[in-house]
């Protein structure tokens, strides 16, 4: 995979703002982040984050993670882990007026 970081387009600035926020992630995890940025925005819940991250992991090398199922069949704690993220997503989307 290439290094995203050599491109400068709004896609990838996008994704800079989130590592900005929640440090260094998987390429392709950033990238699914951001078009939660530029599609649910400011509204995005802690299931869109789970969703988004259950894309991601059927696409990497742990495709049969147990926590990759809806997410109303996780534990609360599980749930919890994702309002981070959604945080984070919904201030880099304020930031960009999303």
């Amino acid at each position: 995979m290439q290094d995203m970081r050599n491109y400068d387009n709004y896609f990838t600035k996008v994704m800079d703002k989130l590592v900005g926020k929640m440090g260094q992630q998987d390429p392709m995890l950033l990238s699914v982040y951001a078009l939660l940025v530029l599609t649910t925005g400011s509204k995005t819940t802690s299931e869109n984050v789970h969703d988004a991250w259950s894309a991601w992991r059927v696409n990497s090398d742990r495709p049969g993670h147990p926590d990759i199922v809806w997410f109303s069949e996780l534990a609360p704690e599980i749930q919890a882990y994702d309002d981070k993220y959604r945080d984070d997503i919904i201030a880099v989307a304020k930031e960009m007026g999303r």
